[in-house]
């Protein structure tokens, strides 16, 4: 079983949002240098998913990773987790694409890699949350599609998936090749072993650039946006406190009401 996992550098969503500054003109978000960058939580499951389903059938996990100035001691976790190989996607032709243009970055390193039966991913990214990416990429690949994944179960030529919904969850088979977006009710994935780690540190990444996938540079990253940003801002949350009194508590709760009621909120 050969899987391909997607998996995204970001800035660590723990922060603050004092962490960051909006830059109006250009509409980007601006990190301060040193701030911590994570693999995106939702793809730590989606590894996590992989492992799990290579701990019964064996194979092949590689990990797809795409960006520029990527920090190797975070894209390379995946191999410390149990994952056999890494390629970095990395060049500064790709940085600043949107959903589409990174779809289509990352289909076109999927068909160079070629030998795979399932193409997993997070269900989303923590930094921008559109959810987007993975279902593009099996449109793009012409793959069925799965989103929301908790449980995976496969076979040769199949896989049943546990798809979460609103209220509860719906099983759903899918014949393979196929992409899978994991969900955070597949669990925590496993911490990386002190074996994991010494292994990873003699294994470097296989870079491709966009002429190795066959990609001119206007077609991705920035270049490739389909998406206008119209504004990006840090909103103002602004609140204001009204201290109601009385001689007793049962006079301070009627005057309470009483606001309330002038307010039109009882």
């Amino acid at each position: 079983m050969n899987i391909i996992v997607c998996v995204k550098e970001i800035v660590d969503p723990e922060l603050t949002p004092d962490n960051f500054k909006i830059d109006p003109v250009n509409k980007i978000g601006i990190s301060p240098a040193g701030v911590p960058t994570v693999i995106n939580p939702f793809d730590g499951q989606a590894v996590e998913a992989a492992l799990r389903i290579k701990d019964i059938h064996g194979g092949k996990i590689t990990i797809i990773c795409l960006g520029s100035n990527l920090h190797r001691e975070v894209v390379k976790k995946p191999l410390a987790m149990g994952a056999d190989e890494v390629i970095l996607l990395e060049d500064d032709a790709f940085g600043g694409g949107d959903s589409w243009s990174i779809a289509h970055t990352l289909a076109r390193g999927i068909r160079k890699i070629g030998d795979y039966e399932l193409i997993l991913c997070g269900r989303q990214a923590a930094d921008w949350d559109a959810g987007q990416v993975g279902s593009g990429t099996a449109e793009i690949l012409g793959l069925p599609c799965i989103t929301l994944a908790r449980k995976i179960e496969v076979t040769d030529e199949n896989a049943r998936v546990e798809r979460v919904t609103s209220d509860g969850y719906e099983i759903i088979e899918v014949s393979l090749p196929a992409l899978i977006t994991v969900s955070n009710e597949l669990g925590e994935p496993r911490y990386p072993t002190a074996m994991g780690i010494i292994e990873s540190l003699g294994k470097e990444p296989t870079i491709w650039k966009p002429k190795d996938i066959g990609l001119d540079p206007l077609e991705t990253g920035s270049n490739g946006r389909r998406l206008k940003l119209a504004k990006l801002f840090q909103p103002i949350r602004e609140g204001q406190c009204e201290i109601i009194e009385g001689e007793t508590l049962e006079e301070a709760a009627t005057n309470l009401a009483l606001r309330l009621r002038e307010e039109k909120i009882l």
